[in-house]
């Protein structure tokens, strides 16, 4: 026989990967892919709803961290044993992205209560707090800390395709056809099932605790490979035993982490944080602040750290959103609020009696709460909430449809509703999901509803700190048929607060209340003169009125100015 006619390695019985490593690896880098997939947005969740980034927080964090795998899949490269380096990395992976949001809570919370604490060891009044150095530049790093995790959680994840590509090839003396495809068909598939799960689970349970159920699935893959593989991997018992007390840490993080992440997050807060609810769209967090005086507490209200309202004045913005509208409407019959789950809006509008009001709002979790609470609420705050809504969401009068705002008007439409009036009382246009809940399409869709007598209000952010973001509001409903004006008032809790109010025939809403000498309903605090006045801004308020745009849909224009504005304001970073 001659050498050219010698047998093929695999045919003189050449090692052959076997369908049960093949089934293990492929099986190993998808549940691997779900992770990382879900460590990505767990991270940029975190990020946007304790810190207040929202969607810059989101695509910051998934665009370094994809950039970071590339780096890692490059630097996986320097590894030199495969089987060795892959056990370590699961290990490394599991505790890192357990506890990396606890880590940056507890630092973020350290760094916001830093000045207090140095302010009370050597003697300083309240009005000297530290705040600048050192310790300003400490509490603007610990707000990048989540980006630091996942950079790092990024490296890792990129390191884990080569490893499982070259575990593979080790373990077949022929060249793996199609490795690299394989391993990439099932890293996809992977990250689709993550993808379903962060939707399905992960966003309805406590952030810390998904994090602590992630990684005990790293961690349970380098199990398996460690248990398939024993004899390829150096110290093993070592990395064994290691794996074995993360899985002892794991479990004080699942049981404990929530609440010492909760503690942590609390720091943030001015007031003593009392009840706190991760809803499937948002972070809802209660505190309450005690008086003296026989004086009732103030209880307060933050979504994603935002404050929304505090008790103590949320009945002067309450009073601007709905009474200068149903004033200036000629009927109150059938009224549509948008928004407003709290139920405080509601409380004012059925002041006027009206025979039915439909509620819009996204958050079914939230509504319930002011609706009926739930066990894990103290018992004094939910007693407040009702009092403060005066339990107007649990009225026979009220229609309450759960759905997107700007969806649901499809519906309302389809089904031939016309309404009195339409107060649409949503968060700012801090997201660009909410952007398009005050662009000019959903506008028109407004109008298809509102009757022609009737009157439109829209809460509008601040005048004076964003005010191209107000002007742009006011414009939208221009350019969507209504005739429009705005108006404002200060709430001490937010500063000078704005609102549009628009008609489509007759006279304009300003008009219909000049001559208004007494509400027509009873109402303690808000009077005539108090709404004409609110009508009044600076003379030259409006001088560059033409260089602001409107929101068009899918311009995003409106969330351009409104980012801008808060983030000169307020010294909120945009990443």
């Amino acid at each position: 026989m001659t050498a050219n006619s010698a047998p093929a390695p695999t045919q003189l019985g050449a090692k052959k990967l076997s369908w049960f490593d093949d089934f293990l690896l492929l099986g190993i880098m998808a549940v691997l892919a779900a992770c990382g997939l879900i460590y990505e947005y767990l991270l940029s969740h975190y990020a946007g709803r304790v810190l207040g980034a929202l969607e810059a927080a989101i695509y910051t964090m998934i665009g370094l961290m994809i950039v970071s795998m590339g780096v890692g899949a490059f630097a996986a490269r320097k590894i030199r044993c495969a089987f060795t380096g892959f056990a370590i990395l699961e290990l490394s992976v599991a505790l890192i992205g357990a506890l990396a949001i606890l880590v940056a809570a507890a630092v973020i919370g350290f760094g916001q209560q830093l000045p207090m604490i140095i302010a009370n060891t050597v003697g300083l009044p309240p009005d000297q707090l530290p705040q600048g150095g050192f310790i300003g530049t400490l509490q603007r790093l610990s707000e990048y800390l989540p980006y630091f995790w996942g950079i790092l959680l990024g490296l890792m994840i990129g390191m884990e395709i080569p490893l499982i590509a070259r575990v593979r090839q080790s373990l077949c003396d022929a060249h793996l056809l199609h490795n690299a495809g394989t391993i990439y068909g099932a890293d996809y598939i992977g990250a689709g099932i993550g993808a379903a799960i962060w939707v399905t689970l992960m966003l309805a349970i406590d952030i810390q605790l998904a994090a602590a159920l992630t990684a005990s699935f790293n961690l349970l893959a380098g199990l398996l490979f460690i248990w398939r593989f024993w004899h390829k991997i150096r110290r093993v018992k070592l990395l064994l035993a290691g794996h074995l007390l993360a899985s002892l840490v794991l479990l004080i993080l699942a049981s404990h982490g929530p609440k010492w992440e909760q503690d942590f997050n609390n720091l943030l807060y001015k007031d003593k944080v009392i009840f706190a609810k991760a809803t499937r769209f948002q972070q809802l967090t209660f505190t309450e602040r005690l008086r003296g005086n026989d004086l009732p507490p103030v209880y307060s209200m933050y979504i994603n750290g935002r404050l929304q309202f505090s008790s103590v004045d949320e009945h002067i913005y309450h009073s601007f959103l709905v009474h200068p509208t149903l004033e200036a409407s000629a009927r109150r019959d059938k009224i549509l609020i948008i928004g407003g789950g709290d139920g405080l809006g509601l409380r004012q509008v059925f002041k006027w009696q009206p025979k039915q009001v439909t509620l819009v709002d996204l958050d079914a979790d939230l509504v319930r709460l002011f609706q009926a609470g739930e066990s894990a609420m103290p018992q004094r705050l939910y007693h407040a909430l009702k009092q403060l809504n005066a339990d107007a969401l649990n009225d026979k009068r009220l229609e309450l449809i759960f759905d997107d705002a700007f969806n649901g008007m499809d519906k309302l439409i389809k089904r031939g509703d016309k309404y009195d009036a339409i107060i649409v009382d949503l968060p700012d246009p801090s997201h660009p999901d909410l952007n398009k809940l005050y662009s000019d399409l959903f506008y028109r869709k407004l109008k298809e509803l509102l009757s022609s007598d009737g009157a439109l209000t829209v809460q509008s952010t601040s005048p004076y700190h964003a005010p191209k973001a107000f002007i742009s509001i006011g414009k939208t409903l221009a350019s969507s048929g209504f005739t429009v004006q705005q108006y404002h008032h200060n709430v001490p809790s937010f500063g000078e607060w704005g609102w549009s109010i628009a008609t489509l025939s007759g006279r304009d809403a300003k008009q219909r209340l000049t001559h208004l000498t007494h509400l027509s309903i009873e109402e303690n605090w808000l009077t005539p003169g108090l709404i004409k006045a609110s009508f009044e801004f600076p003379g030259d308020y409006y001088d560059k009125a033409d260089e602001v745009e409107i929101n068009a849909i899918g311009s995003m224009q409106l969330y351009r100015y409104h980012q801008q504005a808060w983030s000169e304001t307020q010294n909120v970073p945009l990443f």
